[in-house]
């Protein structure tokens, strides 16, 4: 419930965070995966991330699609997983992340998705450890869309974002 406080105050204050904010420093790639900062609204963020490497349906106008581990300095998020896309989610109907034979729900807020607090240090866990998540969503057109994302490098990415922001 705390998640999702904080998701949909982000949400309502987005546009003043981005005004507030600089734009993101690249720390570090590893492999697939990218290690950045940011100031946002005086605080600061540091997260891995990697782009989705195949969209599915293909017909669809997903923009950037991003799966994120992020921490603030401030400690108000530690390794934090969550999917950020170009569109509305649906916040009614939760999606699917998926690291070989675990699953982990995701929940839509705008045009992000977070799983549940306890389920994040098993999440990440498997991030750092598998080979490829599969992420499946509902947008709030009803489009079914499924990503997939590389895990090369997400080990040494997520350990770096978050000895960055201590």
């Amino acid at each position: 419930m705390h998640r999702l406080a904080l998701a949909l105050l982000g949400t309502a204050f987005g546009a003043q965070f981005l005004a507030a904010s600089a734009s993101p420093s690249v720390v570090r790639q590893y492999s697939d995966w990218v290690v950045f900062t940011e100031n946002v609204g005086g605080e600061r963020l540091c997260y891995a991330a990697t782009q989705a490497t195949d969209k599915a349906p293909k017909s669809a106008d997903h923009g950037d699609v991003w799966f994120y581990v992020s921490n603030w300095q401030s400690g108000k998020a530690r390794n934090q997983p969550s999917l950020k896309v170009g569109y509305e989610l649906r916040g009614d109907l939760p999606g699917k992340a998926k690291i070989g034979r675990s699953d982990w729900t995701l929940f839509g807020v705008g045009r992000e998705a977070f799983a549940q607090d306890s389920d994040d240090a098993p999440l990440v866990r498997q991030l750092k450890r598998g080979s490829e998540l599969r992420v499946e969503a509902t947008s709030s057109r009803n489009t079914r869309v499924t990503y997939h994302f590389s895990l090369k490098g997400s080990s040494a990415a997520i350990d770096r974002a978050a000895s960055t922001c201590r």
